[in-house]
């Protein structure tokens, strides 16, 4: 008698053709989502682009205009959009910030805008300004300082806007929302604990230095760098014009990174 086996049902075979389009569409889906997320961070931190470049163009006054300045933050924007890891513990704005402003300083970094002669009138007064602080224990005044340098005072005040254009595009410590001062912005997993004790100390120092400047150039500091007003609204607070609020306080921050280059340099 023949025995009869039992035929085993065959599952469904999935044809290779099939997996390679069920791969296909989970990585264009998975392109798509992202790209609708940059499409979405993009979106929503363009405003951050004008808000620098306006800053950038109030305290400088480069060659370049607006929009060419704003095409470069707008890369910046893109580029971090695409690069972006959302598994790091920082924030995407705080990235964001970084990249754009980055940006928009590799694109003045290719005008030459502070002549070498005032370049050379910068050092004089740097080095200048630390001579009379270590020979007196205070800073000179603008106009002492001036008359030393054997020049008028609107142009020092001329040099001192150039030193802070010349630092502004050195990337030489600058924060978010306070270029050329402060600490500079860090990925929150990338900030070591020497790092961390550094920022800390120059923060100190650079409190004190402040406290120790001039009651207006003080008050104009705080304004600008905490309140965030601008120079224009700053000069309606005092009801000068705009112009002498940018030379107290390009006087400010040049009298600022002095003190702190002499107590970076142990002195």
């Amino acid at each position: 008698m023949a025995v009869q086996t039992q035929k085993i049902p065959e599952r469904p075979l999935v044809k290779s053709g099939q997996k390679n389009a069920n791969t296909v569409t989970m990585r264009a889906y998975s392109s798509q989502k992202r790209l609708s997320a940059e499409n979405e961070r993009i979106g929503q931190f363009l405003p951050m682009v004008h808000k620098i470049v306006q800053r950038v163009i109030t305290y400088l006054k480069p060659p370049l205009s607006f929009e060419d300045l704003v095409s470069a933050g707008i890369v910046g924007l893109i580029k971090a959009a695409r690069d972006f890891d959302p598994s790091h513990r920082a924030k995407f704005k705080t990235y964001a910030y970084i990249r754009i402003k980055g940006a928009v300083l590799d694109e003045l970094r290719g005008w030459s805008f502070v002549p070498a002669n005032l370049n050379k009138q910068i050092r004089n007064a740097t080095r200048l300004n630390q001579k009379i602080i270590e020979q007196t224990g205070t800073a000179p005044t603008d106009a002492e300082l001036a008359e030393k340098l054997g020049m008028t005072i609107d142009k020092l005040y001329e040099v001192f806007e150039n030193a802070r254009a010349q630092h502004f595009v050195s990337i030489d410590g600058f924060g978010e929302d306070t270029p050329a001062l402060g600490p500079s912005l860090a990925i929150a997993n990338t900030t070591t604990p020497d790092k961390q004790v550094e920022q800390t100390e120059l923060i100190d120092k650079l409190t004190e230095a402040i406290q120790q400047l001039p009651e207006r150039r003080r008050q104009i500091i705080l304004l600008y760098y905490q309140q965030h007003l601008t120079m224009k609204q700053i000069a309606k607070v005092f009801k000068i014009t705009e112009s002498r609020v940018s030379q107290l306080h390009a006087s400010a921050l040049f009298n600022l990174s002095v003190k702190l280059r002499q107590w970076k340099d142990g002195r």
